[in-house]
């Protein structure tokens, strides 16, 4: 360091000598077995070192100072960190472009000085590792260096530097106070809360004022007045538009959100933060309360040392922005941070509208299980007419991709039939009661923390839910498959399928010799994504209002008259998830083979439903001539088929739920406990539910005070 240290010109403004020093501070990369370097250490030696060696320590400072005095500011403090104006689809090519080939540097911004100085994607890390007060110490004993004696005393005082520095963070004011107020008038915001045309702007009415405190700010720096006012009545402002951005988000869950609103209302959320934490380090009257979100007990905590003065707020408020900003700038071309700030919200309200329809593939009573096994019924007997015409559909030995649009239609069209009939495919409940149970674990936790018991409750009735929907496809696709296979025999005179075909169908669901429960796993996965798509499809009803774009059709009017076109306007906004999940889920399923047969890949489908017509069908076909050691090898590819596509499906829904809302459930011994007790206790309610639908018990709390 201290050969590096002697190399410095203090008025050059070349950047490699301070890229050269921080390598130095850097902790070097070591092989698994090797104790990594510690970089607080390496910033108590270059301490030292300057402590010892004063004409060294006012070089450096005087090169440092030099360099930010060359270099403009603003964008390091408006820019990096925060979003651009491009939208989502534009900056995800932007990142994915940058990550291959980066931009061109320009000497002219302090923020291109950071690329060159911090250039590896995680010097963030060490960064924060080293406590706080080694920082302070080290900015410290280069801000004090005294200037060598043979300059004769020539001040080599830094106020060039700071007042760069200020003017920075009040031009970086001034661009965020802009940008916010351009964003609060998007014609997506104002359609998504109405309610801020009836009143004036908090957007508008922040940038007057931020105008006005930086023309006060001015004239203070220019000597004109005293002191400043400061800025509460502009932090005000600023909250009425966070509160604003939180009324937007809230109301997404009810009327339906966008990639185009959700990555707007990030960028919005980002500019404010931004703003309050540079409003706070310009401060003078000390009395501007502290961002929330700057952590400043954390830091003061690792900057405390004994015998040492405590350090101010607004210290540790730069050291803060400071690594927030370093942090920003290292991953600022990370795909996975951009879809982790859009993505996660936009997948919060899909999976919410899942959860919503979730509730209706809930059972509470046996008299509602009784309407769910008659339903899922309803679907098995359908399911038994697919299967058949997609037996006859292989038949025709079109060409793959023909062959895979007919299959594709035949299951849509299919699953739409069921759809519209009210009728339940079983396989199509886990991904909508996963988000059912998250959205109840999100709820529980705003409170007292999970209920057990009542989650327990909640689990038990998906359970059974299911159990008796599965029974209500199977048992009845059975009988219809086998009563399909009879009757075209008696129609015909020969089978449906060829020995050699029924074969195949029982090899499709050998659990042993095949792999249907891989294949099974994957029409979980594409249960799960059709879960996806519904919720998907459901937020983009409401929040494009498909009914009252509809109902003003003037030609569906004519046709169908106003009192028709509204009903129907009404069942499209409600059921456009469902139609779409299914119609594409379909399409997932009778493709999936051919382009598996195109690729050369092992992939193909199993549904529990289709797999029982289809040993139906072959138990036909082979005119009953299978031994018991067949017919339990295809009732266990069926049962293991069937499980495969349950646990898969909702084991994704669930965690992707989870992850939306953020959840960590950590209490699944607990939950499993109570799903015991419950089963000990009533072994026949747990399976077939209780006569009538229980209440809840009520809330001890929301009884005090009444009698």
């Amino acid at each position: 360091m201290l050969a590096i240290l002697e190399q410095i010109d203090p008025d050059s403004g070349d950047i490699d000598l301070l890229v050269q020093l921080v390598c130095q501070l850097r902790p070097r990369q070591r092989w698994l077995w090797q104790r990594p370097d510690d970089p607080a250490k390496n910033v108590r030696t270059l301490t030292q070192l300057l402590k010892g060696n004063p004409a060294q320590a006012w070089a450096l400072r005087r090169y440092v100072t030099t360099l930010l005095e060359r270099r403009r500011h603003t964008s390091l403090y408006s820019d990096i960190g925060i979003l651009s104006n491009d939208g989502f689809v534009t900056e995800l090519k932007r990142r994915v472009t940058y990550r291959f080939l980066p931009p061109a540097l320009d000497d002219l911004y302090l923020s291109d000085a950071l690329d060159q100085v911090l250039y590896r994607e995680d010097d963030y890390e060490w960064i924060r590792e080293v406590p706080t007060a080694d920082w302070l110490e080290l900015f410290d004993v280069v801000a004090d260096a005294p200037p060598p004696e043979e300059r004769g005393g020539a001040p080599a005082s830094p106020d060039r530097a700071r007042l760069v520095t200020i003017m920075g963070l009040l031009d970086a004011i001034r661009t965020l106070s802009c940008r916010i107020c351009a964003l609060g008038l998007e014609p997506r915001l104002v359609h998504s809360y109405s309610e801020i045309e009836d009143f004036d702007s908090p957007f508008l009415m922040q940038n007057i004022e931020v105008n006005r405190y930086l023309d006060e700010y001015g004239r203070y720096l220019e000597g004109q007045i005293e002191q400043p006012e400061d800025a509460r009545h502009l932090l005000v402002m600023l909250d009425q538009c966070e509160e604003v951005v939180a009324k937007i988000r809230r109301g997404a869950l009810s009327s339906g959100t966008s990639v185009a609103l959700t990555y707007l209302l990030v960028a919005l959320h980002q500019s404010l933060e931004r703003l309050h934490k540079l409003l706070y380090l310009v401060d003078v009257s000390g009395e501007l309360p502290s961002a929330p979100t700057l952590d400043l007990d954390a830091l003061a905590t690792s900057a405390a040392r004994p015998a040492e003065p405590v350090v101010s707020d607004r210290r540790l408020a730069a050291v803060d922005l400071a690594q927030e900003l370093i942090e920003a700038h290292n991953t600022k071309y990370r795909i996975r941070g951009l879809l982790r700030d859009n993505v996660d919200l936009l997948a919060r309200n899909v999976t919410e509208n899942a959860s919503r329809t979730g509730e209706h593939y809930i059972a509470e009573s046996r008299r509602e299980l009784r309407h769910m096994f008659w339903a899922a019924s309803g679907a098995g007997f359908i399911v038994g007419f697919m299967a058949m015409f997609k037996i006859l559909l292989g038949t025709l030995r079109s060409a793959p991709l023909v062959e895979a649009f007919l299959f594709s239609m035949n299951y849509s069209l299919g699953f739409v039939l069921v759809h519209i009939l009210r009728f339940t495919i079983a396989t199509k409940q886990p991904a909508m009661t996963a988000q059912r149970i998250a959205a109840s674990l999100h709820r529980a936790e705003n409170g007292r923390g999970v209920d057990v018991d009542r989650m327990a409750e909640l689990v038990n009735k998906v359970f059974r839910t299911q159990m008796v929907a599965v029974l209500g496809n199977v048992l009845l696709a059975f009988p219809v498959a086998w009563a399909l296979a009879e009757a075209w025999v008696w129609f015909t005179g020969h089978h449906l399928v060829s020995p050699d075909k029924a074969h195949h169908l029982l090899a499709d669901v050998d659990p042993i010799h095949s792999p249907a429960v891989f294949y099974a796993a994957i029409a979980g996965v594409w249960l799960f994504v059709a879960g996806l798509i519904s919720g998907y499809y459901d937020n983009k009803a409401l929040y494009t209002r498909m009914g009252q774009r509809v109902r003003q059709l003037r030609g569906l009017r004519r046709v169908l008259g106003a009192e028709r076109l509204g009903r129907f306007a009404q069942y499209v906004e409600d059921n456009l998830g469902g139609l779409m999940g299914n119609f594409f889920f379909g399409i997932l399923l009778g493709t999936t083979g051919t382009v598996g047969y195109l690729l050369g890949l092992p992939l193909d489908i199993r549904h529990i439903t289709f797999s029982t017509a289809n040993v139906a069908t072959a138990l036909v076909g082979l005119d009953y001539d299978l031994t018991p050691a067949q017919l339990g090898n295809a009732a266990l590819g069926v049962f293991l088929i069937g499980a495969a596509n349950l646990l898969v499906s909702f084991g994704l829904a669930l965690w992707v739920a989870l992850r939306a809302r953020k959840i960590r459930f950590k209490r699944g011994i607990l939950l499993l406990r109570a799903l015991g007790r419950r089963f000990a206790y009533s072994p026949v309610e747990f399976f077939i539910g209780p006569k009538f639908q229980t209440l809840p018990p009520p809330d001890p709390h929301t009884l005090r005070g009444t009698k």
